[in-house]
């Protein structure tokens, strides 16, 4: 497994994206791992099947507890994190899910940032409670609140960095501090600033998330998650995924890491781009503000440099004008894609008042700091200028049409 060069260095990020978790020869001598699409495994006879139930053997019996291609996947994702383990989900919301519902029982309580994922939100504020496991949601940013939050039956503290749709960037060494002085687990969602980016356990975080359907896989045509940390803590999470089921498929596997072959070279190149539409927007008249935090305009600016190697590939903006001007940007954009998700190869844009806060009321949702103007654009792997040059002209046409 190519993980290492002459004279015992590290290979590098590139090289362990492409390679890591992988023997080097393989069944039939593919160069790519295999599709094994079996559920289920047989025995050759009953001493092997005691060597594996008595004696530790390793090797595969049912699909639900693991499969040679995943295997590879989990080894992959480990490595590129620098987690001592992990469990691959059949999506990000399963790893989450999951994961909560492992680390907490009846009489627990834990904490989250108000500036998360609406999903993980809603499982952490209405179904989590069904299981007498308390939640406090405290404000993102404010630390003193994070900790006056905690209580002697927390659990764990749970947040992202960078956030959605704002790009906040969460001080992981103040989370390491307020963690340490309780004795608290931590949990962050890194799904948009991804490996190459900021690798939280580094910071001292315990466990960390990613929606691999996003970068990792890249290509806007799996869905896929993973949990990652110390291995005790990620065997705990996988006796119940073994329960619960929320596998992955052999196939998204193989998917995933062809994905995460070429996931340096996009993820870099994403950074760019968007540092790159970052600042035209800025400057740009019909631009009210631009949130993206390698501008340093951004609230958490320092923090990320000093935490990130990379920004990411998500920008967040506010339009001057009307929702009906919006719209009209929306709808003379030729070449982004109108749609909820980011991380692929393709540009997305979305509105997230109409998309993904539909069922709010204009009251709530500003509540939210979700405006009728804000717009999430997460930047695919085109030329920085053909993305720019469609951007201009959507807003010209919006303009136009006052």
């Amino acid at each position: 497994m190519a993980q290492k060069r002459r004279g015992g260095k590290a290979a590098g990020f590139s090289t362990r994206a492409i390679h890591a978790g992988e023997e080097r020869r393989r069944y039939a001598d593919s160069i790519t791992t295999p599709i094994i699409q079996a559920a289920t495994y047989t025995f050759a006879d009953t001493k092997d099947i005691e060597a594996y139930t008595r004696g530790g053997k390793e090797r595969f019996e049912y699909g639900r507890y693991g499969n040679p291609t995943e295997k590879i996947a989990m080894r992959r994702l480990a490595n590129l994190e620098g987690a001592e383990d992990a469990v691959v989900f059949g999506s990000g919301m399963s790893a989450v899910t999951t994961t909560l519902l492992t680390l907490l029982q009846s009489g627990d309580h834990m904490v989250i940032t108000d500036d998360a994922y609406k999903k993980t939100l809603e499982f952490c504020n209405g179904y989590i409670q069904r299981f007498g496991i308390e939640c406090t949601v405290a404000p993102f940013g404010d630390y003193d609140a994070l900790d006056r939050a905690v209580q002697d039956n927390t659990r764990l503290i749970f947040s992202e960095s960078p956030t959605n749709p704002y790009l906040n960037i969460f001080d992981l060494e103040r989370l390491r501090e307020i963690a340490q002085k309780h004795d608290v687990l931590t949990l962050i969602d890194s799904t948009f600033a991804t490996p190459l980016n900021q690798r939280p356990l580094e910071w001292g975080v315990d466990l960390v998330i990613h929606s691999c359907t996003k970068y990792l896989a890249g290509h806007n045509d799996i869905l896929a998650g993973v949990v990652l940390g110390r291995k005790e803590l990620i065997e705990e999470i996988r006796k119940l995924h073994k329960a619960m089921g929320g596998v992955i498929d052999p196939h998204c596997c193989y998917l995933l890491l062809r994905g995460m072959k070429t996931f340096a070279l996009r993820v870099a190149h994403q950074n760019e781009t968007a540092q790159r539409v970052a600042e035209h927007l800025e400057a740009h008249p019909m631009i009210k503000r631009v949130y993206y935090p390698g501008l340093p305009s951004h609230p958490h600016h320092e923090i990320a440099k000093a935490q990130m190697t990379g920004y990411g590939g998500v920008v967040s903006f506010d339009i001057r004008g009307s929702l009906a001007i919006v719209k009209r940007f929306l709808d003379n954009l030729q070449l982004c894609f109108i749609a909820p998700s980011l991380g692929g190869v393709e540009t997305l844009i979305t509105h997230p008042g109409l998309v993904s806060y539909y069922d709010k009321t204009r009251e709530e949702r500003y509540a939210l700091g979700i405006t009728d103007t804000l717009i999430r654009l997460a930047v695919g792997i085109e030329e920085a200028e053909d993305i720019i040059a469609d951007l201009d002209q959507a807003l010209e046409c919006a303009r136009g049409q006052k």
